[in-house]
C-alpha cells in the first residue's frame, strides 16, 4: 500500500474495478477462511517502525498501515481474496453522474469508545485531514472533493493560510447521511473509500488539542475489529474489540506486532516458533526454496499489488541524472531476469512497466527501456556524458535489500563502467525522511503497495505534477492531461487506454526504473494452522486458524 505522501495539487480518478483475477494463495495448505482462535488466543507478527503517528490521514506506509488495517473500519472493505470492494460502515454509496454522491451509514455502528459512528465523524475527519496547516501526508486523498484547494496553504502556511477550513463538497444531511461532490467525474470514488485515509474519527479525536493530535495517536480510537492498546519502540499491541459492529471480526484476541530491524531474525524466530508470522522472506532463503523446507507445511505465496522500482534523484538534486539518456542507460544496464532468478529464485517477476499485473488495465511491455541491452545502454551512457563520481543506490537496512541492490550495482558497474555503491540507512523511516527532504543523490528504493485496486493508483500518486509520492519531482503536461482525460472517462476500457497512454509517457521520460512485481512469500509458526494474506500484502487476522 503505501509510501509517504504529501499534499498534492493534482486531482484525478479512475474506473471502478470489479475483480483482480490474478490474485491467489498458493500453495495451498492455506484454506479460504479460518476458525476462531478461541478465548485468550494471541499471535505475534513481524512489524517495523512506523514513520509517522498512527492516524489514518498521516499513515500511508507499510509499517504503520499494517497496524491501522487491523484497527480501522471504513465505508468500504476490500476482500482479502481479490481486493474487490464491498460495503462496511456504509449502507449505500450512490451516484447518477460520478460527481454528486450520497452516502448512507448503517445505524448503530460503534467506535471503540462506545460512541456511534455518524456522518459528521466522516465529514469532520476528512476536512481535518485535508486542511493544509494540519500537515497530514495523506491529505491529498481528498483532493477530488470540491473545495479541497481552498484548504491548502500557499508556499508557507504561516504567511499564506488557507481561505477555508471545510470543503464545500462535503455536507452532513442527517446523523447517518452525508453527500460528496467532486470537482470532476470520479468514477472510482467508491473503490477509493476503502483506503485508510477515509476512516472516520470519533468526537474524542477533535477534543484532543495537542499538536497534530499526538496524544490521541498514542492510543487511537477507531471502529475496526482491533483496538490499539500499546505502542512503543519494540512492539505494537492490538486487542480484539468486543463490541465491534462489523462482519470482519478478528479470530484471535491479541495481535502483537514485534518490531524487527533484521528480516533474518524475524524469519528465524518464525522457523523456531518464537514468532507466529512474517510477511517477508530474506532473499537468501528463497534460493533453492529453502524457506519452504524450513517451514514445511506452513508457508504460502500470494500475488499482490506490490511494485518495486528505483527512483532517480531529481535533476536539481543530482545533475548527473538530469539527462533522460542517463536514466534510460541505467535501466537498460540491469538484467532483471538474472537478478530475480539468482537473488529471488524467481520469486519476483521482472517488471515491464509501471503498473502491477493484478489490476485491470495492466499492459505488458510498457517499459521498452526495461529490456536488458548493455550495448545500447553504454551508447546512451556515453552520449549523456557519463556520471560524475560514484553512483549511490540507497536502501533501508531493515528491509533485506542488500543482496539485490548489490547485484544491481554490480551490473551497472560491469555494463557501463560506472562506479556504483550501495548505501544503507538504519531503517525504513530514516530512508523515507531523507527522500522527503531531497537529501539523497543517485537512486533509491521505491516500493509501492497499492492503496486501492486501480491502474490509476500506480500512476497519479507517484508521477502527477506535485503529487503525493512524487519523489523525483517529475512533471509532464502531457502525462497530467492524459490522467485528467482518463479520470473523466466513464467507460472502463476507454479509461484504461488513456491510462496506458500516460504510462507510455513515463517510458519516454523514465522518472523511475521499474524493477519487478512482487509475489509475497510468507510463513507461520506451528502455533498457527493457517492464515491468509490479502492482495495488499497484509495478513487477514480474521482468517487465522490456530493449531
Amino acid at each position: 500500500m503505501r509510501t509517504p505522501k504529501t499534499i498534492a495539487a493534482f486531482a484525478a480518478a479512475a474506473l471502478v474495478l470489479t475483480s483482480v483475477a490474478a490474485c491467489s494463495n498458493t500453495p495451498s495448505t492455506n484454506p479460504s477462511g479460518g476458525q476462531p482462535g478461541g478465548a485468550g488466543a494471541a499471535i505475534t507478527v513481524r512489524g517495523c517502525t512506523p514513520q509517522h503517528s498512527l492516524l489514518p490521514t498521516n499513515t500511508n506506509e507499510v509499517c504503520g498501515g499494517n497496524v491501522l488495517d487491523a484497527s480501522e473500519a471504513k465505508l468500504v472493505h476490500y476482500s482479502s481474496d481479490d481486493a474487490s470492494p464491498s460495503l462496511d460502515i456504509a449502507e449505500s454509496i450512490e451516484t447518477t453522474d460520478a460527481v454528486n454522491w450520497t452516502v448512507k451509514l448503517k445505524p448503530g455502528y460503534k467506535f471503540q469508545d462506545g460512541t456511534e459512528v455518524k456522518a459528521k465523524n466522516f465529514v469532520d475527519a476528512w476536512n481535518w485531514g485535508a486542511y493544509g496547516p494540519n500537515g497530514q501526508i495523506s491529505g491529498y486523498f481528498f483532493e477530488m472533493i470540491e473545495g479541497f484547494a481552498d484548504l491548502q496553504c500557499g508556499k508557507d502556511c504561516a504567511t499564506e493560510a488557507p481561505t477555508a477550513e471545510t470543503m464545500t463538497g462535503l455536507k452532513v444531511v442527517d446523523d447517518h447521511t452525508f453527500t460528496i461532490k467532486t470537482t470532476t467525474p470520479t468514477s472510482n470514488l467508491k473503490v477509493r473509500l476503502g483506503y485508510t485515509a477515509f476512516a472516520p474519527q470519533p468526537d474524542a479525536f477533535f477534543a484532543d488539542k495537542s499538536e497534530g493530535k499526538k496524544e490521541f495517536a498514542k492510543k487511537p480510537i477507531a471502529a475496526g475489529p482491533y483496538t490499539i492498546t500499546e505502542v512503543n519502540d519494540t512492539e505494537i499491541v492490538l486487542k480484539k474489540f468486543a463490541d465491534y459492529s462489523g462482519k470482519l471480526t478478528g479470530s484471535v484476541d491479541t495481535v502483537t506486532f514485534r518490531i524487527y530491524n533484521d528480516l533474518g531474525a524475524a524469519y528465524n524466530d518464525v522457523v523456531a516458533n518464537n514468532l507466529d508470522m512474517t510477511d517477508t522472506i530474506p532473499s537468501g532463503y528463497l534460493v533453492g526454496d529453502l524457506w519452504k523446507q524450513d517451514a514445511e507445511g506452513r508457508n504460502a505465496i500470494k500475488d499482490t499489488g506490490v511494485f518495486q522500482a528505483l527512483s532517480y534523484a531529481p535533476g536539481d538534486v543530482d545533475p548527473g541524472l538530469a539527462d533522460v539518456r542517463m536514466r534510460q542507460a541505467l535501466s537498460m544496464a540491469v538484467d532483471r531476469e538474472q537478478v530475480t532468478k539468482t537473488v529471488f529464485n524467481s520469486a519476483r517477476i521482472p517488471a515491464t512497466g509501471w503498473v502491477s499485473p493484478v489490476v485491470d488495465g495492466y499492459k505488458a511491455g510498457a517499459c521498452t527501456n526495461c529490456v536488458f541491452d548493455p550495448t545500447k545502454a553504454k551508447q546512451l551512457y556515453d552520449e549523456a556524458g557519463g556520471y560524475p563520481g560514484t553512483l549511490s543506490l540507497w536502501v533501508n537496512g531493515d528491509g533485506g535489500h542488500d543482496e539485490w541492490a548489490t547485484a544491481v550495482c554490480n551490473q551497472i558497474k560491469n555494463n557501463l563502467g560506472l562506479a556504483c555503491t550501495v548505501q544503507t540507512t538504519p531503517d525504513f523511516a530514516t530512508l523515507r525522511d531523507k527522500i522527503n527532504k531531497r537529501e539523497l543523490t543517485g537512486m533509491y528504493r521505491a516500493g509501492w503497495q497499492m492503496d486501492y485496486p486501480s491502474i490509476e493508483n500506480f500512476l497519479t500518486p507517484i508521477y502527477a505534477t506535485n503529487a503525493s509520492s512524487n519523489d523525483t519531482n517529475y512533471s509532464s503536461a502531457e502525462f497530467d492531461s492524459l490522467l485528467k482525460q482518463a479520470a473523466a472517462e466513464t467507460d472502463s476500457q476507454a479509461s484504461n487506454k488513456l491510462y496506458q497512454q500516460a504510462e507510455d509517457v513515463l517510458n519516454k521520460d523514465m522518472p523511475t526504473m521499474p524493477l519487478w512485481y512482487q509475489q509475497s512469500q510468507y510463513i507461520w509458526s506451528t502455533n498457527i494452522k493457517s492464515v491468509k494474506m490479502t492482495p495488499f500484502s497484509t495478513f487477514d487476522f480474521g482468517s487465522v486458524e490456530m493449531a
